[in-house]
């Protein structure tokens, strides 16, 4: 890793923090995921709580729940907190709630979704703000099925400041078909250009917003220039550790992470045997490239936009 990498980790582990009074927060890595104790999801989260949770999404990217008694009700008016919740046709999920995703895999499972890098619906002109995905059942073994998550503000902060520049504003398309290779897709599946470093809504920092779940191809660039910068760019995600925080599942565990600023990735290491867990969405914004902004202006820009109350 060249030195702007080491500095960029370096600098972003060791921002500032102001001290939690309503909550408990243990950072799970330096630079992305925390758990949060003295939260019940069950009950009405009050507005002192609730806006230290927000101050914590924002900070750490991804939020681990663990120890959670909540119904899928109790589930959805949480993710309401942040949003409105997505709501697929009933035709085209398993379930009876449109605004609850299955996530089930087992014995007879001959694949399952999100076992590449990726970010959740980048196809779509407004992907999602995040996901609360609640696990019910985990592997009877007592292992595997673990979540990697990856920091998009540091992949980007990692480049080199040569490419950082090059790839701003740059554009990508994000083609809903990709998830669909192999298999028949359902017709009308969206294709959408994006940014390649968009900036927060909520913090303005930037961050890389490409990923090999969606991303096909730079429009303004050869095909050959085009692969081959976003194969180095997945493969960066793909390798780059030090991006990572992994989330070892139990059941009565809930994980909300922000989907614009991190990649995830399922690991299926556990056939034979079975998990099961359910997802919200909260529904997000189109993406906007990123602004140069001077040092003092990153510096007030981040974490100062507050989610919604």
């Amino acid at each position: 890793m060249h030195q702007d990498a080491l500095e960029a980790i370096k600098k972003i582990a060791a921002e500032p923090r102001e001290p939690y009074r309503y909550l408990k927060v243990d950072r799970i890595t330096p630079v992305i995921g925390a758990e949060i104790s003295g939260v019940d999801l069950s009950q009405e989260i009050g507005s002192k709580q609730f806006e230290e949770i927000c101050r914590a999404f924002l900070e750490n990217h991804v939020l681990v729940f663990r120890g959670q008694d909540i119904t899928k009700y109790q589930q959805k008016a949480f993710g309401r907190r942040f949003g409105t919740l997505r709501s697929l046709p009933l035709s085209d999920i398993d379930g009876d709630d449109p605004e609850i995703v299955l996530i089930r895999a087992g014995k007879k499972s001959t694949f399952v979704a999100g076992e590449v890098w990726h970010t959740d619906g980048t196809s779509d002109p407004a992907p999602s703000m995040g996901s609360m995905l609640y696990m019910h059942e985990t592997p009877e073994i007592g292992c595997g099925g673990d979540t990697l998550f990856a920091n998009m503000h540091l992949a980007y902060e990692t480049l080199s400041p040569t490419m950082k520049e090059f790839l701003k504003g740059l554009t990508a398309i994000h083609d809903g078909a990709v998830p669909w290779k192999g298999f028949t897709p359902p017709e009308g599946l969206p294709k959408t250009e994006h940014p390649i470093v968009a900036k927060h809504p909520d913090t303005g920092r930037s961050m890389l917003f490409v990923n090999s779940g969606f991303t096909t191809h730079i429009p303004s660039l050869s095909e050959d220039e085009s692969d081959a910068i976003l194969n180095m760019l997945f493969n960066f995600i793909e390798r780059e550790q030090a991006l990572n925080c992994r989330i070892r599942w139990e059941p009565g565990t809930l994980v909300f992470w922000d989907n614009r600023c991190t990649q995830h990735r399922a690991v299926w290491d556990y056939y034979p045997y079975s998990r099961f867990g359910e997802r919200v969405t909260v529904l997000g914004s189109k993406p906007e490239g990123a602004l140069t902004l001077s040092a003092s202006q990153k510096e007030d820009s981040a974490y100062s936009s507050p989610l919604p109350a």
